[in-house]
C-alpha cells in the first residue's frame, strides 16, 4: 500500500459572486446572485438571480457590497455559505440596488 500524508486532500467547494441585499441580522448576510441563462425555446439569454443567506463572522458587509460568497458546512436552518471576502465596498447610494434603500 501506498503511505499518504496526515492531511486529506483540500476539497474545492463552489463560490459565487453577488451584491449584498440585507444586513439587519447579526452576523448574516443576504446575498443576490445573478446569472444568465439560454431560454430553451428562444434561444435569447435571459436574467435569473438567486438569494442565498451567508454567515459574516465580523459583521463587515453592508448592503450595495459586492461580495464572494463559499459553499460550506450547515450553519443554520437556511444558512449554507460563507462570506469569504468584500469584492467592492459600495461607496455611494447610487451604488445600492434600487429597492434596497431602507
Amino acid at each position: 500500500m501506498s503511505e499518504t500524508s496526515g492531511s486529506a486532500p483540500a476539497k474545492r467547494h463552489a463560490t459565487k459572486i453577488g451584491v449584498v441585499t440585507s444586513n439587519r441580522m447579526h452576523k448574516s448576510v443576504v446575498v443576490q446572485v445573478e446569472r444568465t441563462v439560454l431560454h430553451r425555446r428562444y434561444k435569447r439569454y435571459i436574467k435569473r438571480t438567486s438569494r442565498f443567506m451567508a454567515h459574516d463572522e465580523r459583521n463587515q458587509c453592508n448592503v450595495g457590497d459586492t461580495v464572494e460568497i463559499v459553499e460550506s458546512r450547515p450553519l443554520s436552518a437556511r444558512k449554507r455559505w460563507r462570506v469569504r471576502r468584500v469584492v467592492r465596498a459600495a461607496t455611494t447610494a447610487a451604488e445600492i440596488p434600487i429597492g434596497l434603500e431602507a
